[in-house]
């Protein structure tokens, strides 16, 4: 059971950094191509940082079959410590209060995601 679960983990985050990944690459050519403008562009981030949370989390609590807020919770929370340890150790910088709420909320998409993900399998009823 804990295999699953570990598997799970690793596929959630290679899900959520591939997804980031294609995103941010889409949004860097919008807006070179593109009038779109930077002042909208946090909204966005934050809307697909989200979905791309719930996502994760939501293939993990799939893989990992049971106890989905624990895996989805542990998701979003290693993708936040990731984007911590880069951001402190890179630029030397740590989480600002928005920053910090942002991070909360990505947790939370994860954690929900967990949850639906393991009820959407169906395999980890007893």
């Amino acid at each position: 059971m804990l295999k699953s679960q570990f598997t799970g983990l690793l596929y959630g985050w290679v899900v959520i950094f591939g997804l980031i990944l294609i995103s941010s690459i889409g949004l860097a050519l919008l807006l070179r191509f593109s009038t779109f403008k930077e002042p909208a562009l946090s909204w966005v981030t934050l809307v697909i940082g989200l979905l791309s949370l719930f996502i994760g989390g939501l293939i993990a609590g799939m893989k990992g079959k049971t106890k989905g807020w624990l895996i989805g919770g542990v998701t979003g929370a290693g993708f936040t410590l990731f984007t911590f340890l880069v951001q402190y150790l890179g630029y030397q910088h740590g989480f600002s209060v928005e920053q910090s709420l942002h991070h909360a909320g990505f947790i939370g998409a994860a954690l929900l995601g967990g949850i639906i993900g393991v009820n959407v399998t169906g395999e980890g009823k007893e």
